[in-house]
């Protein structure tokens, strides 16, 4: 599979990642590895597990996250 960001641009570039929100699939230039910690719904706000949970994101995903 080919990077989705990669092939917009016309070239072809293998895929390492998902991402997580929308799917898309991401090559090592275009992935956003981040750690987030896991939280349980019932209690907002309350970390559940002590080992943070990696979350891999797209460039479109990461920049929508970070408008304001």
């Amino acid at each position: 599979m080919n990077c989705y960001e990669c092939v917009q641009s016309g070239r072809a570039q293998e895929a390492v990642a998902v991402c997580w929100l929308c799917g898309a699939a991401v090559c090592t230039e275009h992935v956003r590895s981040e750690t987030v910690q896991v939280r349980e719904p019932a209690q907002p706000g309350k970390v559940i597990h002590d080992q943070p949970a990696r979350r891999l994101t797209c460039p479109v995903c990461r920049a929508a996250e970070e408008s304001p």
